[in-house]
């Protein structure tokens, strides 16, 4: 087992299963672009789950392309020797541009400006650039909307030779949405505004969920995040496992009597006699106050109800139902993943905090250790 540092003083911590992110990978590169690229997306630190580590292991395993956000990501991986094709997908300034240009990362652009300030890092440094063409086909976020726009950006290139257009993508708003109507609409939308760029490029723009649910949309590269992770994906049926755990364990055991409370607020006061264990974890470890009172943790192997509010160091669970032999000072409990015969998932936290996975799996603060189960 790798780890960052050994989770030994509160017991609290998140495991990372790399062998589960392997065997996503391969299946999702064997069932969405078997004839095509795969992009791994690994910005915000692979969704919480450590970027240089996924990154290694999603490029052995059918990726051949990873994305980020910014630059600083792509740095992070070049300084650990990954050499595979980064394509940053947010804009950037003129210091992140020479970045990009610094580390051979792929710039994404979308207006003229961009473009000359990546021109000017290029030629201040003796180099070329690839830049990949956004285009706002309905997300409402960043890219060209109109041909105007695209021609703009045309005769911007022209003027800029350090700078060498290889590929345009778009992002589906709602891919995994109920009706197709949209995402058909961004897609002719981007088909007409991309008919006016060179041959040759690679165009590419379903993620997880338009990858599982449009074959037409895979165009000549597939960007897989979320399902990578083990997430479900649109109404995909790929057998993508969870590659994410947190983990902890009671450090206090206490019996309340019908009448008193339990935590900040007083919103929980028990009916009843209560067997109350404590956990040490709380949003300063980034498990979200969102959860309180609704929640369920596993201990034993059975599910217990978080009650009152979560502090910022510690929640409180509802143990009433558990042997001696079950609760205990020490007894593990996992606040997301699997446990015997249960499982809590990140969708799962996700609609207790009125969210979403995403934010559930990289929720973890610094303070809480990583440790890695070898692919």
């Amino acid at each position: 087992m790798e780890h960052t540092f050994y989770p030994q003083y509160r017991g609290t911590y998140i495991q990372v299963d790399l062998k589960a992110i392997a065997h996503n990978a391969k299946l999702l590169k064997k069932e969405t672009a078997q004839e095509k690229h795969m992009l791994a997306v690994v910005k915000a630190n692979a969704y919480g789950h450590g970027i240089v580590q996924v990154a290694k292991v999603v490029l052995r395993n059918g990726a051949d392309h990873l994305g980020v956000a910014i630059p600083e990501e792509g740095e992070t991986l070049r300084s650990a020797g990954i050499t595979a094709p980064i394509l940053v997908m947010g804009g950037v300034n003129e210091k992140g541009a020479a970045a990009s240009v610094k580390w051979d990362l792929i710039q994404t652009v979308f207006d003229p400006e961009r473009l000359f300030m990546l021109e000017k890092a290029a030629a201040e440094q003796g180099k070329q650039v690839q830049v990949h063409l956004k285009i706002d086909s309905g997300m409402g976020r960043i890219g060209v909307r109109s041909e105007g726009e695209v021609a703009e950006i045309l005769s911007a290139l022209k003027k800029c030779p350090h700078v060498r257009l290889t590929g345009a993508f778009t992002h589906f708003a709602d891919a995994d949405g109920e009706e197709e109507t949209y995402t058909r609409r961004q897609m002719a939308r981007f088909e007409n505004l991309a008919a006016m760029l060179p041959e040759g490029i690679m165009l590419h723009a379903a993620a997880s969920a338009a990858a599982a649910r449009f074959v037409e949309a895979r165009y000549d590269m597939v960007r897989q995040g979320i399902a990578l992770y083990g997430c479900a994906a649109g109404n995909s049926t790929f057998d993508v496992q969870p590659a994410l755990s947190w983990h902890t364990e009671i450090v206090y055991l206490k019996s309340i009597e019908a009448g008193e409370c339990v935590s900040y607020g007083c919103t929980f006061t028990a009916d009843k006699k209560t067997r109350v264990a404590t956990l040490p974890v709380g949003y300063g470890d980034g498990y979200s106050r969102a959860l309180s009172g609704k929640a369920q943790v596993l201990i034993a192997g059975k599910r217990c109800r978080v009650l009152g509010r979560v502090c910022m160091d510690q929640i409180m669970v509802d143990v009433t139902g558990l042997s001696d032999e079950e609760a205990y000072t020490g007894a593990p409990a996992v606040l997301l993943g699997g446990q015997g015969n249960e499982r809590i998932t990140a969708d799962e936290m996700a609609e207790w905090a009125g969210t979403i996975s995403y934010e559930m799996l990289m929720s973890a603060t610094a303070r809480v250790p990583v440790m890695y189960l070898k692919a």
